[in-house]
């Protein structure tokens, strides 16, 4: 998924630091590809394709261009069964990944997943980091986060479509989160709307949202929900046409709100204020990364009913459209205001 893909640079970035002439290649899916160009601490992005997960013969051809390269260390995040065989024919003598009952007969490092309630960094991130330490001792810059890195053109074109498109940078710009990677990642629309009116009720802003056209009638039925002020503030004829352009958009934004994912990892590797609603079933301990920065914020339905720490994670994927409708905007409406008032508005 592009929020772990993007979560991850973190690890090439930190091998370049201590390892300055090494050669760092870095395995994504090739949906992810658009948060990876141009950073300057990956040597050679490796794509693997869709169609291994589907033909056995595509991926065993690509396990032998694999071993051909002689790696010297694997660092394997994943450590599901597509990424231990490549581990296993990268005939590496040095294999790290996370301890689970099957890795032992691949890894000569194993390590134990992070359970730090304190954590400033979110479990995501310091469970990367762990990973380092068969390579590195003691860490050079150890709150480094994730960066995307957009070339003069990109921020150049995404400039002028908001010129074309006389969107007035004066005006604070927001981005609205309107969908998740999938159903039990996505708050409800006639939820989000009441988001979405509230801050129109209380700011004067300009609101882009992230779309791709297959998604088109979600689109429309959120606007449907929406007050008229909200449906004039949304400049629904803007949007990235790719990951790419996206990106270039929301570079030039004031601030994120929306669905916790890509989109919000995204924000936080601009450097965007971001305001991130999680699925209930999504862990905030773990993805509410780098939370000591107040531009960095979200919400869970367990602040508001602690009681549903309790329950399985299963459980809770498997009732999380249930979940959602109890996750009410009036729970969280001052926090979000406050946020915008103190993140976004402070900028212009």
């Amino acid at each position: 998924m592009v929020g772990d893909v993007l979560a991850s640079t973190i690890l090439c970035e930190h091998v370049k630091i201590h390892f300055p002439s090494s050669q760092v290649h870095y395995l994504i899916n090739e949906n992810t590809k658009a948060v990876v160009e141009g950073n300057p601490y990956i040597d050679q992005t490796i794509i693997f394709l869709n169609t291994y997960k589907k033909n056995k013969l595509a991926f065993l051809g690509f396990l032998k261009t694999i071993s051909t390269n002689h790696y010297d260390v694997v660092i394997d995040v994943y450590c599901k069964l597509e990424s231990n065989l490549i581990s296993l024919f990268s005939g590496s003598s040095l294999k790290v990944s996370y301890r689970k009952w099957y890795s032992s007969f691949i890894y000569n490092h194993l390590l134990e997943r992070s359970t730090n309630n304190n954590t400033a960094l979110g479990w995501a991130m310091e469970n990367r980091l762990l990973l380092l330490s068969p390579i590195i001792s003691k860490l050079q810059i150890p709150n480094l986060s994730p960066k995307i890195h957009l070339c003069q053109e990109e921020t150049a074109k995404a400039k002028e479509t908001l010129v074309k498109n006389e969107i007035c940078s004066k005006k604070s710009i927001i981005m609205i989160g309107i969908q998740g990677s999938c159903p039990s990642k996505s708050y409800p629309l006639d939820y989000l709307a009441q988001v979405i009116d509230s801050i129109n009720e209380n700011f004067e802003v300009t609101l882009l949202v992230n779309y791709i056209p297959t998604q088109k009638d979600k689109l429309q039925d959120l606007l449907s929900l929406c007050s008229e002020k909200s449906r004039v503030a949304i400049r629904e004829e803007v949007f990235g046409v790719d990951l790419r352009s996206f990106i270039g958009l929301l570079s030039q934004c004031d601030g994120y709100i929306g669905n916790e994912g890509g989109a919000s990892n995204i924000s936080k590797a601009l450097g965007i204020p971001n305001f991130s609603i999680f699925s209930p079933w999504i862990s905030k301990k773990a993805w509410l990364t780098f939370n000591i920065n107040s531009a960095n914020r979200g919400v869970h339905l367990a602040d508001y009913e602690p009681n549903i720490g309790k329950i399985p994670r299963k459980s809770l994927k498997k009732n999380a459209q249930d979940l959602y409708r109890r996750f009410q905007p009036e729970l969280f409406k001052k926090d979000l205001l406050k946020f915008i008032e103190q993140e976004i508005f402070p900028h212009k």
